[in-house]
């Protein structure tokens, strides 16, 4: 697999060419910097004081690395595709390589980072039902009520979540055919690039 760049983002990165690799290394550290700790205005200050440039141009520079740190750890991409995704932004050989190994030292590093960082969200734990049947009351002798009982166990953030639920069976077939229809939902084109984005 390999990463897509768009045009603004090739026309970033373009600036990185026009720098010696000792820069470029020097900017994969910032970008490392921005992953864990946030944006700092300061560096891209000083950066382009030395380098002559303006602070925007420096930024888009730090963002493009950052992408490319974020996108290749999101998918773990290997040596090869890694290198095949930066081949269309023009690098000389020395340059690639000096981002390749940035890549490949600190890819799990990232990885954790942006998993911290990742919202978590109450997840499935457990599911207990019962089927009742009420078949009598006092108004009405001849009656055949069933019930369906669900008590759903959620984790959320280490912490159980109990909810109980009491519906009929007309109602549970239909929340059923609802959450199929989401679950081959997600199984669309559409869906699967959303959530390849979201990892």
């Amino acid at each position: 697999m390999l990463l897509v760049l768009e045009d603004k983002h090739k026309e970033h990165l373009s600036f990185l060419n026009d720098v010696g690799t000792d820069v470029v290394q020097e900017f994969c550290k910032i970008s490392l910097n921005f992953i864990r700790k946030g944006a700092n205005p300061k560096v891209y200050q000083s950066a382009s004081q030395k380098l002559e440039v303006s602070p925007e141009v420096v930024k888009n520079g730090v963002e493009g690395l950052m992408y490319l740190l974020t996108e290749g750890s999101k998918l773990m991409l290997n040596e090869i595709d890694f290198q095949d995704s930066i081949l269309c932004l023009g690098f000389s050989e020395e340059m690639q390589q000096a981002i390749l190994q940035v890549y490949l030292d600190n890819r799990r590093e990232v990885r954790a980072t942006l998993a911290e960082m990742a919202m978590d969200l109450p997840h499935y734990h457990d599911l207990e039902w019962r089927f009742d049947v009420q078949l009598a009351s006092r108004s009405l002798r001849r009656q055949t009520t069933p019930q369906i009982v669900c008590k759903l166990h959620l984790k959320d953030c280490g912490k159980d979540e109990r909810h109980v639920m009491i519906t009929d069976p007309v109602n549970l077939l239909h929340m059923t055919k609802v959450l199929d229809e989401a679950l081959q939902e997600m199984k669309s084109p559409y869906c699967r690039r959303i959530v390849r984005n979201i990892k």
